[in-house]
């Protein structure tokens, strides 16, 4: 076989493999453009995630013992990618309180803003969510955490008091300045009002995430506790009038 022949079956089995090459790119690309790129929902998705992580470790270690590599663990991702989202813990704590916590409150301050029944009805209300965010819910152990490191960390302390319980203050004396005003409630001072309402259901929470993983199976209906503090302090506030009206 002459040396042009073979050359020329050379180049046209080179010539083969170049259209072969361009079709697989090319159906791969179409692939590609059919389904989008693999990562854009995954990075869109990420902060959430990570705050859905931070949640969970701030939760089980506490401030000071959490630290963000441990969050990029349970997230799935690096601490390199951590930084891109928070410069330090500082940063992730309180960017989770803002969406786990302080989200709820700027929804249930436009329900009280809108809420057209009674002063009782609405701090019924009121006590009901607090109830379920701080103990029933998912960020129940946020409380514990605060109340447990606020010595060691007064920044965090801080924060949380201004981002959090002071909104939920205003909105409890809200409704408790309603009740006065419309002779629902008898007259007493808003301020220790609401400090009487807050504080057997901080303790529930630090019960649930401190003293009942070390006790075992010792009998506590936290949902009972809830109903006769709810009876107790609700009725302890009626007027004598509204007291009678209710009863007859």
């Amino acid at each position: 076989m002459s040396q042009r022949a073979v050359s020329s079956r050379s180049s046209a089995r080179s010539a083969a493999r170049g259209v072969a090459g361009k079709g697989g790119k090319a159906a791969r690309a179409a692939v590609v453009h059919r389904a989008g790129p693999r990562w854009r929902r995954r990075k869109e998705a990420r902060p959430a995630e990570l705050l859905d992580a931070a949640l969970e470790v701030f939760v089980e270690r506490g401030y000071a013992a959490t630290r963000l590599e441990d969050v990029a663990r349970r997230a799935g991702i690096t601490k390199g990618a951590m930084y891109h989202y928070f410069e330090n813990k500082e940063a992730l704590f309180k960017a989770m309180i803002r969406a786990k916590v302080v989200e709820n409150i700027a929804a249930i301050e436009q329900i009280v803003q809108d809420f057209q029944g009674s002063a009782r009805d609405m701090l019924q209300m009121l006590m009901t969510r607090w109830w379920e965010r701080v103990v029933e819910g998912p960020s129940g152990g946020i409380a514990k955490l605060v109340v447990g490191e606020a010595g060691s960390f007064p920044e965090i302390a801080t924060f949380f008091y201004e981002e959090v319980m002071q909104r939920n203050t205003r909105m409890f004396e809200h409704a408790m300045k309603i009740g006065m005003a419309r002779g629902e409630f008898r007259r007493m001072d808003p301020s220790v009002a609401v400090r009487l309402s807050f504080a057997p259901l901080l303790v529930a929470a630090l019960w649930k995430y401190s003293f009942r993983p070390c006790v075992g199976d010792t009998p506590f209906d936290t949902r009972k506790y809830f109903e006769a503090h709810l009876d107790l302090f609700l009725n302890g506030l009626l007027a004598p009038d509204a007291r009678e009206v209710r009863h007859d």
